[in-house]
């Protein structure tokens, strides 16, 4: 992914939790500040599951700890 901190901020910030992964990739899949390879990569590395917050899915994605503290 390549708009990390963009993701981070919209994880944090405007989605509703808990969301699983279908919830999380059709709320990525209606956003336009993202690209169509950033919205590919979020779907094909989330993992089956439900999330309780934005630290979960950023684990779960494993984004370094740089990512999750913006």
């Amino acid at each position: 992914m390549k708009d990390v901190k963009n993701a981070v901020k919209h994880l944090r910030e405007h989605q509703k939790y808990p969301a699983t992964k279908a919830n999380l990739v059709a709320t990525c899949n209606e956003l336009s500040d993202f690209s169509a390879d950033d919205k590919k990569w979020f779907e094909s590395h989330i993992p089956e599951g439900k999330y309780n917050s934005a630290e979960d899915i950023m684990q779960a994605l494993g984004m370094n700890q740089a990512a999750m503290a913006m």
